[in-house]
């Protein structure tokens, strides 16, 4: 059991980066604690889409004249790097959200902004 997380470790590491950010989104009442457990899971995701995507012996895709068997397919690095791309145009949009929220209510957590809604 042991040699076999210490040779899955990208698979631990996934599992605790998806949990970390999974609790800090469902557990916290401030937004931005909430904003960053939800980067801290797309790292999880990230890694685990990298990690699935890798081949032992495998080769880039690029054809030179020395011939491999195995060849690493680079969809999921691209998807990841769109990932990225739309994790990053995300969090920009939730952050400028929360100042807004924030210019309204004059609170970041979400309890008081739900009882401040409620009352008016």
């Amino acid at each position: 059991m042991i040699d076999l997380l210490a040779t899955h470790y990208n698979y631990v590491v996934f599992v605790a980066l998806v949990g970390l950010g999974l609790y800090g989104v469902t557990a916290s009442s401030n937004l931005v604690k909430k904003i960053i457990g939800l980067n801290i899971f797309q790292v999880g995701i990230f890694l685990f889409i990298v990690t699935s995507g890798y081949i032992d012996g495998g080769a880039p895709p690029v054809v030179h004249s020395h011939g491999a068997e195995t060849y690493v397919s680079p969809l999921p690095h691209v998807l990841i790097l769109t990932a990225i791309v739309v994790g990053v145009s995300l969090t920009a949009v939730a952050l400028a959200l929360i100042v807004r929220i924030y210019g309204a209510y004059g609170t970041l957590d979400e309890d008081t902004i739900r009882e401040v809604r409620l009352n008016d």
